[in-house]
């Protein structure tokens, strides 16, 4: 079999090639430049040129494997409603070389689009097509697809870390260095869920090998890390204080960050380790921030 990843050179993709590939399958990964592709091929991973607006290398790719997980997302944040419209149409191109086959395709989503109300424990079998954060438009997107008979299945992420990378607390890693503070919202008792990078991959195999059409798996090993812990956690890596901030200093402080570091996200991960035999054995987030070398 042979699947294109999208994403093939960020984080996840670094750590999903070699899961695949170890698996048995072929690779065709998507590569925006010379070096990224010579990065593929150093990897034994045929490269396959384009980026995720240019559409036509997107549908061309697809059509070219028999399975497609779209693991790439644009990340920049400043323009956020921006970058979500790109991969819904990203969504969209690659549904839509798959129409009328029974080839796989894995969209990567976020948890929050389980939750049915603000700090409501997020769940696989719901969705909130009236989400308020703007990356709803990719799910939207499978639904749609989903009903033109298309075997989609997402894929719904909570921080994915290492000991370099933790999703968007990366982010807050940075601003924490800028400001001389790790702040956190108000008590601080918002939830954020996590899952080790190792883990989140195994889980992307397993979508791919035993999952089943039109269905959302949550790729959570930790439920609900109090916020504050994690601010606590980069306070002592960075040694600078920590401190809490009113809910309408967010935006001043963490930029286009500020939109998230205040949210309650909670997430259960438990119909997805029943359903695909996934059971997440990776460190956890602190254990990595702990361990995480903040003098890079």
């Amino acid at each position: 079999m042979k699947v294109f990843v999208t994403g093939a050179t960020g984080f996840i993709g670094s750590y999903l090639i070699p899961e695949l590939m170890h698996a048995g399958l072929q690779v065709l990964g998507l590569a925006r430049s010379d070096s990224a592709a010579e990065a593929l091929l150093a990897k034994g991973v045929e490269p396959h040129r384009g980026s995720l607006e240019d559409l036509d290398s997107l549908r061309s790719g697809a059509s070219a494997a028999d399975a497609v997980i779209h693991a790439g997302f644009v990340h920049d944040f400043s323009r956020f409603l921006e970058v979500c419209e790109i991969d819904r149409k990203a969504v969209e191109a690659l549904g839509t070389a798959l129409v009328g086959s029974k080839r796989p395709l894995l969209v990567t989503s976020g948890t929050g689009m389980g939750s049915s109300r603000p700090g409501e424990v997020a769940v696989e079998d719901y969705f909130d097509a009236n989400h308020a954060i703007p990356r709803v438009a990719s799910e939207k997107a499978c639904a749609e697809l989903v009903e033109k008979g298309v075997d989609v299945r997402v894929i719904r992420l909570p921080q994915v870390h290492d000991t370099v990378k933790q999703g968007l607390i990366t982010y807050s890693i940075s601003v924490a260095r800028q400001k001389g503070v790790a702040a956190y919202a108000g008590d601080g008792l918002n939830r954020w869920t996590a899952v080790h990078v190792s883990d989140a991959v195994r889980l992307y195999r397993l979508a791919l090998e035993n999952g089943t059409a039109g269905s959302r798996y949550h790729a959570v090993a930790e439920e609900g890390i109090p916020y504050i812990q994690i601010a606590e956690a980069i306070g002592r890596g960075l040694n600078i204080p920590t401190v809490s901030l009113p809910t309408e200093e967010l935006g001043s402080h963490f930029g286009s960050l500020g939109l998230f570091v205040g949210f309650d996200l909670p997430a259960s991960g438990a119909l997805t380790q029943k359903r695909l035999d996934w059971h997440p054995t990776g460190p956890g987030l602190i254990e990595d921030l702990e361990k995480m070398d903040y003098s890079l």
